[in-house]
């Protein structure tokens, strides 16, 4: 059984001809989605040869080598444009997910859809895709220990901008009223207010600049929190 982390990320996998896996680490994704016959095919890709070792390790164990490729090499490029129809991106950070998509541009056009699950900077993320002709179509909220992720389907299409909060806090996990979402909403606020106490009393310009950023920030985490979770909780 897949970690709630990967679980949440198989769940939002659509049925696949060819899934490729980028930076699959041990192989568990890739594994999970060929048996339970949501993937006919996969590939797993590493830049990794040792790391590619240990999901070759696995992916036999499982009697999947006749199902399951691997391939080393760099995001999409261990692809051709048309091969796979789902690419799964998990565990790396917002703006390495964004690069990987940039330049493999090419790859990227003929596949279909587009599971992703970034670590970190994830509302630069969500405002590059929506920059770049994807439409986000879903997304989720997963917990493990204390911390919360996020994953974010998309798809090609074109998409209206949102607000800019809301390249933060992801509009379909409001619409869907994610199980996590007030959690979510108010961690983020707790932080912003944390920033804010340690900000408070320095005289410097950048920290005053940060002060003010983070305060209208606050504000309209607050405004989410009121609005968009309490509001339409009740």
């Amino acid at each position: 059984m897949l970690i709630e982390r990967l679980m949440a990320i198989a769940r939002k996998v659509p049925h696949s001809r060819m899934l490729l896996d980028v930076g699959t680490d041990h192989g568990f994704l890739p594994v999970f989605l060929v048996e339970q016959g949501i993937a006919e095919r996969a590939i797993a890709s590493d830049i990794s040869e040792p790391s590619l070792n240990k999901a070759r390790a696995y992916i036999a164990q499982r009697g999947l080598g006749d199902r399951i490729e691997t391939r080393v090499g760099n995001g999409l490029s261990v692809v051709k444009p048309g091969e796979v129809d789902t690419v799964l991106i998990a565990g790396m950070g917002g703006l390495l997910i964004r690069d990987i998509l940039e330049q493999g541009r090419e790859v990227a056009l003929k596949a279909q859809t587009f599971v992703l699950q970034p670590m970190t900077a994830q509302d630069l993320l969500r405002k590059w895709l929506i920059g770049n002709h994807f439409r986000i179509v879903d997304e989720v909220l997963a917990k493990e220990g204390e911390r919360i992720y996020e994953v974010i389907v998309a798809k090609h299409g074109d998409q209206e901008a949102p607000e800019e909060i809301y390249y933060e806090i992801g509009r379909k996990l409001i619409e869907n009223q994610d199980p996590l979402l007030e959690e979510f909403v108010l961690k983020k606020i707790a932080k912003a207010r944390e920033i804010l106490n340690k900000l408070r009393g320095q005289n410097t310009e950048n920290a005053q600049r940060s002060y003010e950023e983070f305060y209208k920030k606050l504000l309209k985490y607050e405004e989410v929190y009121k609005w968009d979770v309490r509001f339409k909780k009740s």
